[in-house]
């Protein structure tokens, strides 16, 4: 066997095995989008005939009012922090709520700009630290200064809201979460990255993730009875479940060795029994926007990668140790979901390795050289299937991603799924690196950016 014939049916295999990886995944992504479909007419027919559509301006008063802690972890964030609280102030109004923002001994900048908002319901939190630590630490420390607080007041918030220090906060959401958070332990909203205007194709990667995430598949999740992820931003925890948390924790309800306490922290409070909710409601009668959080995702590739890495560590690697496959059938389904994304990174690469090295192939034998290319039949098959399901999965992407950004949004959402998938396979790589190193991770923050006035 000559090296030509070597490098073919090299490349024959690697084939076979990402064709295998990318229909059992593409059967998986399937049934999310039939079982999405059938409840949105099931509802259609059923529900909405009966009741009419909810909207969050229409909502009646909580049956028993509270206040709101708001709890705020910055670090570096002078660029933003001061813009984001005044903007939060006048969009929340005259609710009832405090703003907690923590900051490092360290980071004086941030300090300085906080002060500089003179809001009597900001309460600046100083950790006694020099950060980074972790965004969960943090948090924690935040926490404390609610319970002395409180202690003070002899007043127990309601819920304690999330919200990250580039947030462009809804002006509903909390009268939303005051309604809501009787009926549930947790509550998430979607959230709504905003494009770069200098990074379309990096920072509209996200716009379509999570365009598909937040329009259908955490709608799914829930319907099958598995806990809702928090998303560490546009959510509410109600006060007892986090207090609930925080008894099981010595006292610190976030996980501060955790890269992704927000997610574990929704599914924690599921399997204590408790219910979690996503959340999609127009905002107003007659128009089509939902109550979000909007904000800037990484505009860079080097920035997207640090934080999707970060994402793919917590959940794909560490969160299979730290929270296991416990729960319902439904439960199992959504964790093996949320774990995939290394292997999905490592059947990318795979696939994109066979194409390239069929195209050396093909043009060596196009040029003259004695080169037999057979395709398998099993791989032919496989290979048809998945361009038929690859269409669809591409007509998903555009579609979601057009509901909420516009039609030429959706159109670019097709070639972002090529800029996503780079990403993906080098956030895993630096994932698998740090995940094995055994390092504990500090807060590897990305640079932000405050989007002004942007509607939500």
């Amino acid at each position: 066997m000559n090296i030509a014939s070597l490098f073919a049916a090299f490349a024959g295999e690697l084939a076979l095995f990402a064709a295998v990886g990318f229909f059992v995944f593409a059967l998986d992504d399937l049934l999310v989008d039939i079982l999405y479909f059938t409840r949105r007419l099931w509802r259609s027919a059923t529900v909405y005939r009966r009741h009419p559509r909810a909207f969050a301006d229409r909502m009646g008063p909580p049956a028993r009012p509270g206040w709101f802690a708001v709890l705020i972890p910055a670090w570096d964030e002078s660029a933003v922090i001061g813009d984001m609280l005044r903007s939060t102030l006048e969009r929340f109004g005259e609710a009832d709520y405090r703003l907690f923002v923590g900051h490092y001994r360290n980071d004086e900048a941030t300090a300085v700009e906080v002060m500089k908002v003179d809001d009597a319901r900001i309460q600046l939190v100083e950790i006694d630290a020099d950060g980074p630590t972790s965004k969960a630490d943090c948090l924690n420390h935040l926490y404390d200064a609610l319970v002395a607080l409180e202690w003070g007041m002899d007043r127990p918030a309601k819920a304690v809201v999330l919200h990250d220090a580039e947030d462009l906060v809804h002006p509903l959401e909390l009268p939303l979460f005051d309604r809501l958070v009787e009926r549930a332990a947790a509550i998430q909203l979607p959230v709504v990255p905003l494009v770069h205007p200098d990074s379309r194709w990096i920072s509209g990667h996200y716009c379509d993730e999570f365009a598909e995430a937040h329009g259908k598949e955490l709608v799914v999740r829930e319907a099958v009875g598995a806990a809702v992820p928090l998303a560490g931003v546009g959510c509410a925890i109600e006060r007892g479940a986090l207090s609930q948390l925080a008894a099981q924790r010595e006292g610190r309800p976030f996980a501060a060795d955790s890269q992704t306490e927000d997610y574990e922290l929704g599914l924690r409070l599921g399997a204590m029994g408790h219910k979690t909710l996503f959340v999609r409601i127009p905002a107003i009668a007659g128009e089509e926007a939902v109550v979000a959080s909007a904000g800037h995702f990484p505009s860079t590739l080097d920035t997207a990668v640090r934080q999707k890495a970060r994402w793919i560590g917590g959940i794909a690697m560490a969160g299979w140790d730290r929270l296991g496959w416990s729960g319902s059938l439904g439960e199992r389904w959504m964790r093996m979901r949320d774990r995939r994304g290394p292997l999905a990174a490592f059947l990318l690469l795979a696939g994109y390795a066979a194409a390239f090295l069929w195209a050396q192939l093909w043009f060596a034998r196009a040029l003259g050289a004695p080169i037999a290319l057979e395709i398998d039949p099993l791989l032919a098959a496989l290979l048809g299937l998945n361009g038929m399901l690859l269409i669809w999965r591409l007509a998903m992407r555009m579609l979601f991603t057009a509901r909420t950004y516009g039609p030429w949004q959706g159109l670019l959402a097709a070639p972002r799924l090529v800029v996503g998938n780079l990403i993906a396979i080098l956030a895993a790589w630096r994932a698998f690196r740090l995940h094995a190193s055994g390092k504990p991770q500090r807060w590897d923050k990305t640079r932000h950016i405050f989007p002004g006035k942007v509607s939500a």
